[in-house]
């Protein structure tokens, strides 16, 4: 895809990954959609950008996914492309856990995406083009003691992901997931703040945003006949 010009709704821009994401599409010439938590922080991120609209929501809000796509086609007229990377992480055993916490993680790591893709495929079909983003994790290719509701709701994207690929194979429309190994930002803080075990071994050489932002890019930019439909990306230091 010529990225010039193409409109993209990116989840989860306030920080970390969403960030670099609308930094490294911006460069490429699209029109963003910001959406996030934080409105200061959109805000300064989208003066920084040159065509960019935000959008300041919680991802769990039910009417978010219509707005977006309202948002797009009202303020640039038409919409290419979704990444859903907004996505929580708890770090703690099942039983030390706040259930009203994991219950939470579920809404915001799988059910917005789901909502999400639901809202925007009949656009993307009727125009026969498209592309989804779904921010996965290595989480969602194995376990991790301590992380399994975190763990499950990446498990829950990956196998969404590849279901909806089969079924919109021949439609035009392509979807694809990001596997990123530890990054670092604000993700693993509760991980590190705890001092729990096994934090220093994963997260000491992380990946940065940007090399996820790349690994965006680089899927995006395919050519229509080609799909790249997950891409696993880890430090190289890492022993995986």
């Amino acid at each position: 895809m010529d990225l010039k010009d193409k409109v993209a709704i990116v989840t989860g821009a306030s920080s970390g990954i969403g960030t670099a994401i609308a930094h490294n599409l911006d460069e490429a010439g699209m029109k963003l959609v910001l959406t996030g938590r934080s409105q200061q922080k959109l805000s300064e991120l989208a003066n920084q950008l040159k065509n960019a609209t935000i959008v300041p929501s919680e991802i769990t809000e039910p009417a978010l996914p219509q707005r977006l796509l309202d948002t797009a086609l009202s303020e640039f007229g038409s919409l290419d492309v979704i990444i859903n990377n907004a996505g929580v992480m708890h770090m703690m055993s099942i039983e030390e856990a706040d259930i009203e916490a994991l219950c939470n993680m579920i809404r915001v790591n799988y059910e917005a995406v789901v909502r999400m893709c639901y809202t925007v495929l009949p656009y993307f079909k009727k125009q026969k083009s498209g592309f989804i983003i779904n921010m996965s994790s290595i989480s969602g290719l194995k376990t991790t003691p301590m992380i399994g509701v975190y763990d499950g709701t990446k498990h829950a994207v990956e196998a969404f992901t590849d279901s909806l690929r089969m079924e919109l194979a021949g439609s035009g429309v392509g979807i694809a997931t990001i596997e990123p190994g530890a990054v670092a930002t604000n993700l693993y803080d509760s991980w590190r703040e705890s001092g729990k075990q096994g934090y220093d071994e994963i997260v000491s050489q992380p990946l940065q945003a940007d090399d996820v932002a790349r690994c965006v890019r680089f899927i995006l930019e395919q050519p229509a006949s080609v799909i790249v439909p997950r891409l696993f990306v880890v430090p190289a230091a890492s022993p995986v």
